[in-house]
C-alpha cells in the first residue's frame, strides 16, 4: 500500500515520541529531554536521549536515532508499513488505502479475516492447553523436573493437551468447523472424514509471531512416546521457515545482551530464560534458512548458533552457514558454539554455572573460522589435489558473502592455503564463474561471478564515472564483449536497465539504484529506511511508496515498478532519473551486479547520515553555547565521534 507523505507528516505530527519510545524503555527528565538506558545495546548509564522539541531520540554510545516510526522498526522488528499502522491505531487515525478494485479489496478483506479467524482458533487453543496444565499433576511434575517454575511457565504461556482423542470437541463445539483442519489443530481422515485433536498428552508450546499473536504450536511428548517433538503444519499465519519461537519473548533481552543465542529445541530457550539467558530462539523443526538469519538481524548485529558437537549437529551448522553467509556484512558478528554430546545449553549451564557458558559464547567459532573448515573437509592441503579441492568447496560459499572488508580478508586467508595469491585466486574463480554460466542449461540459475571490492571513493561514486567490475578482463567470458546473454536478461529479476550515471543529488543517486535494483531494500537497516523515507519530496515520498511495494510483492523490476506507479505525484521524476540511467547505458542489456550496488548504497547511505549528522552537531553546538542545554556539548561530542567513525569507512 501507498501511504501520503501528507498523511507521515501529520501522524509523526500528532505522535508523541517521548510516549512511544517511554513503553519501551524508561525515561527521566534531564534538561530540555528524556534520557534513560539504551534498548539497542547493553549499557550501565543513560546515553539514550529523547527531545519532545524535535520528536527524535538519539543514543550517544551506538548511533542510533530517528523519529518514533523508525524506533518501532529498530526495537520491535515491525516493517515500516507497520510501524505506521501501529502508531496510527494508538491515535486514532486512519491510515489510508490505496485504491483498490473491488475485487482486491474483497480479497485483501477475506485474506485477513481468514487469518484474524486462524488465529483466534488457536489463542482459544492455548487458553485451554494452559487450563488443563493446572490440573494436570503429571505434566506439571515434569516441567517441575526439568527445573521450570510456574513464572517461567507463565511468561511462555506453556500448556497441556489431554490424552483424549477429541479434548478439543469440548473446547470448540463445532468440532466439524474447516478452521480446526486449517489451524492444524485438528486431523481430518481422508478416507472416512474422521477427525481427531492433532496433539494429546503433550506439553504445549505456543508459537508467537512478532506481534504477540499466537501462529502455532509445538508439542513435546511426556515420556518415551514418538515423535519426540510435533509442530503444527504450514498454515496460511504459521510457517516455519520464517518464524522461530522465543522471538517475541526474546526482544527485550536481545537489545541488553547484545546478541541472540540460536538453539535447536522449544525446551532449550524456556529453560535458558530460567537460568538467565533470555536471548534464546530456536528454529521450529527445520534448518535456519535466510529468512531467519534476516529477521534476526532486525534485532541484533550478533548472532550466535548453538548446536549439539554430534554429526548431526554438524549438518545443521552447515545448512545454518548457508543461510547466514549473505548477511555477513562487515558490521555483524556470527558464530558458532558446538558443545560437547553430552551436554545441550541446558544441562551445561545446571552443572557448570552462567559465567561458564557465556565464556563459552564469548570463545564460540567465528564464521570465518567455521567456513574454511567446512571447505576444507577432505582437503589434504598438503597436496596440490587436496589445495585445488579446497578451492573449489570454498568458491560457492565465498560467492555468498556481501561485499566488504570482511570477504576480502577472507578470500587472502584462503588464498593462503590454496597456495595463491589474492589477486589469483579471485580472477580464477571468476573466470570459473563465468565459464559455469557460460555452459549451464537453458533456464537453469547460476550465481553472479565474484567481484573485487571497489575501493570507496566518494569522487568516483559522484564525480567522475568510478571503473565497472564487469570492465575487468577475466569477467569477458560471460559473453560476447564482456555482455552477457541474453537468456540471462530474461530471467533476471528485477530488471536492470544498465549502468549508473552521474546522479544530479546524493537522493537522486539513492532513489535510481534502488528503482533499478529493487531487492537492496531487504539490506537496509531501519535507520535507514527511515532516513530516506523522511526526504523531502519528491524522494521521501517514493521510498514510502518503495518500501510498501516491496513488502506487498517482492522486489519488482523497474517496468513494473513504472506501470505500478502511474498517477503517483514523483512518477515524473522517477522516469526521468531512469531515462537518464538507460541513456548513458555503455551496453544494453549488461548484467546487474548487485554485489557492487548494495557497496555503493551503503557507501551512499553513510555519506547522507554523515550529512545528517553535521547538521545535528551544528545544531548540538549552538546549543551548548546559548546555555540551554547543559547536555548538549556531550552530544556535541558523540555526533562528532560518530561522523568522525563513519569517514574512516569511506
Amino acid at each position: 500500500m501507498a501511504i501520503p507523505q501528507s498523511f507521515l507528516s501529520e501522524l509523526l505530527a500528532r505522535v508523541d515520541v517521548v510516549e512511544v519510545v517511554g513503553k519501551y524503555v524508561q525515561l527521566k527528565k534531564g534538561g530540555a529531554n528524556y534520557m534513560g538506558l539504551c534498548p539497542f545495546h547493553g549499557e550501565k548509564s543513560p546515553s539514550f536521549s529523547v527531545s519532545p522539541t524535535k520528536q527524535f531520540y538519539h543514543c550517544f554510545g551506538c548511533g542510533k536515532n530517528g523519529n518514533a516510526i523508525g524506533f518501532l522498526m529498530d526495537h520491535t522488528g515491525m516493517s515500516f508499513i507497520e510501524a505506521v499502522k501501529d502508531l496510527a491505531q494508538q491515535i486514532g487515525m486512519q491510515v489510508p488505502e490505496e485504491p483498490q478494485s473491488p475485487e482486491e479489496r474483497a480479497r485483501a478483506q477475506a485474506a485477513k479475516a481468514k487469518s484474524d479467524s486462524l488465529t483466534d482458533v488457536l489463542e482459544k487453543a492455548g487458553d485451554s492447553y494452559r487450563e488443563h496444565l493446572k490440573t494436570s499433576p503429571r505434566a506439571i511434575a515434569y516441567l517441575k523436573g526439568r527445573g521450570l517454575s510456574g513464572q517461567i511457565a507463565k511468561r511462555f504461556g506453556l500448556g497441556y493437551a489431554p490424552e483424549g482423542w477429541r479434548s478439543l470437541a469440548s473446547v470448540f463445539p463445532e468440532y466439524d468447523n474447516p478452521l480446526l483442519a486449517e489451524s492444524g489443530l485438528v486431523i481430518v481422515n481422508e478416507e472416512d472424514d474422521k477427525r481427531y485433536d492433532r496433539f494429546r498428552d503433550r506439553i504445549m508450546f505456543p508459537i508467537r509471531n512478532i506481534k504477540g499473536e499466537c501462529i502455532g504450536f509445538g508439542g513435546r511428548v511426556i515420556g518415551d512416546g514418538t515423535p519426540k517433538y510435533l509442530n503444527s503444519p504450514e498454515t496460511p499465519v504459521f510457517h516455519k521457515g520464517r518464524e522461530l519461537y522465543g522471538l517475541y519473548e526474546a526482544r527485550e533481552a536481545l537489545h541488553s545482551a547484545g546478541y541472540v543465542l540460536v538453539t535447536e529445541g522449544y525446551m532449550d530457550v524456556v529453560a535458558l530464560a530460567q537460568l538467565g539467558f533470555a536471548n534464546a530462539v530456536a528454529t521450529l523443526g527445520t534448518a535456519c534458512t535466510p529468512d531467519h538469519v534476516q529477521k534476526l538481524f532486525r534485532f541484533t548485529d550478533s548472532v550466535v548458533f548453538s548446536f549439539d558437537g554430534d554429526a548431526a549437529g554438524r549438518r545443521a551448522a552447515r545448512k545454518a552457514l548457508d543461510g547466514a553467509l549473505p548477511y555477513a556484512t562487515d558490521t555483524r558478528s556470527i558464530k558458532f558454539l558446538f558443545l560437547s554430546a553430552e551436554h545441550d545449553p541446558d544441562s551445561y549451564v545446571r552443572e557448570f554455572g552462567q559465567e561458564a557458558f557465556a565464556e563459552q559464547i564469548r570463545q564460540a567459532t567465528p564464521l570465518s573460522r567455521f567456513l574454511i573448515e567446512a571447505a576444507s573437509v577432505d582437503c589434504d592441503l598438503h597436496s596440490a589435489e587436496g589445495r585445488a579441492r579446497l578451492s573449489s568447496q570454498a568458491r560457492p560459499l565465498w560467492q555468498l558473502l556481501p561485499e566488504g572488508a570482511f570477504k576480502q580478508q577472507l578470500l587472502a586467508e584462503l588464498a593462503q592455503l590454496i597456495a595463491l595469491d589474492a589477486p589469483q585466486l579471485e580472477r580464477l574463480w571468476g573466470q570459473q564463474a563465468a565459464s559455469d554460466h557460460r555452459h549451464a542449461p537453458a533456464g537453469s540459475a547460476q550465481p553472479a561471478a565474484p567481484q573485487t571490492a571497489v575501493p570507496a571513493d566518494p569522487a568516483g561514486a559522484y564525480g567522475a564515472p568510478a571503473a565497472r567490475q564487469w570492465d575487468r578482463p577475466f569477467q569477458k567470458g560471460g559473453g560476447k564483449n564482456g555482455r552477457w546473454s541474453e537468456r540471462w536478461k530474461k530471467d533476471a529479476v528485477p530488471a536492470y536497465t544498465g549502468p549508473r550515471t552521474l546522479p544530479a543529488s546524493r537522493a537522486d543517486h539513492a532513489a535510481r539504484l534502488l528503482l533499478a535494483n529493487m531487492a537492496l531494500w531487504e539490506h537496509l537497516a531501519g535507520e535507514d529506511q527511515a532516513m530516506l523515507c523522511a526526504l523531502p519530496a519528491p524522494h521521501g515520498p517514493l521510498f514510502v511508496w518503495m518500501e510498501s511495494q516491496f513488502h506487498e510483492h517482492g522486489p519488482l523490476g523497474w517496468s513494473t515498478l513504472q506501470a505500478h506507479m502511474q498517477g503517483q505525484p514523483f512518477a515524473e521524476e522517477a522516469g526521468r532519473w531512469m531515462q537518464q540511467h538507460a541513456l548513458h547505458a555503455g551496453t544494453e542489456g549488461q548484467a546487474p551486479d548487485v554485489q557492487e550496488s548494495r557497496q555503493e548504497l551503503r557507501q551512499l547511505l553513510n555519506l547522507m547520515l554523515i550529512d545528517r549528522l553535521k547538521q545535528l552537531e551544528t545544531e548540538a553546538l549552538a546549543q551548548a553555547q546559548s546555555g540551554e542545554d547543559p547536555e548538549a556539548l556531550q552530544r556535541y561530542k558523540s555526533l562528532y565521534e560518530r561522523r568522525r567513525e563513519l569517514t574512516g569507512q569511506l
